[in-house]
């Protein structure tokens, strides 16, 4: 999962980062609406937790401008404006959800994976696919039965392959959505090639089935 945490106080936004890298999930960060109208225009987010009141507008600015991109991420608000107004037209503008604050990190961490089940599974804490069973909770990973251990790129990739199976994905799009912002540093995508060799590798060992496919020139499809 890759999220992006807009939030202008340093020690909040600071510690909802750290809480999630913690919980191995990529977590970028903004203190402001413009850096979050550059970011969401660069790269794309499983969800967005987004604080209304920045010092250069509005918040809710950013979910009109994903609305009439066209980009699906989720929003979850996070805000100290407790009235019932508010919350109508931060949910009415878009937003999946709205905290008030303060709020206990763990309880954020629900609602953000609550959003992520909805927009990418349907809902569903048991993700199942052919001989994969994935609890998107606990991040436990089962091939036929047997407990598998993935590395967190692995983990993020099988779960971004699964999401978009049928398709094919190009190095890049994979690169981008991982690695996030570090992308900007490498000078090619070859790197690709070792996560998605070691994670075939694994799921064939388990399954007996090459579930991810080489598109010569483009990319990857995952069957």
């Amino acid at each position: 999962m890759k999220l992006l945490v807009i939030e202008d106080e340093p020690s909040l936004r600071e510690d909802i980062k750290r809480y999630f890298i913690s919980e191995s999930i990529i977590c970028e960060t903004g203190a402001d609406l413009k850096t979050a109208l550059e970011k969401i225009n660069l790269y794309n987010y499983d969800c967005i937790i987004l604080d209304i009141g920045l010092p250069d507008g509005d918040g809710l600015k950013l979910l009109e401008h994903l609305k009439t991109s066209g980009k699906e991420e989720g929003v979850l608000i996070i805000s100290a404006r407790n009235s019932l107004d508010d919350r109508i037209a931060g949910l009415n503008f878009g937003a999946d959800d709205y905290v008030v604050k303060p709020f206990h990190l763990a309880e954020l961490k629900a609602r953000v994976l609550a959003i992520y089940r909805r927009k990418a599974f349907k809902g569903n804490k048991l993700l199942q696919y052919e001989e994969i069973s994935i609890d998107l909770q606990s991040m436990d990973v089962r091939l036929n039965e047997k407990q598998v251990v993935l590395t967190r790129k692995e983990y993020e990739m099988l779960l971004y392959f699964i999401s978009n199976k049928g398709k094919v994905i190009a190095k890049n799009v994979i690169a981008e959505h991982l690695w996030k912002d570090d992308i900007d540093l490498v000078d090619n995508f070859d790197f690709i090639y070792t996560h998605i060799k070691n994670l075939r590798k694994k799921l064939f060992d388990f399954t007996g089935k090459d579930f991810i496919k080489s598109v010569y020139g483009i990319g990857y499809k995952f069957l």
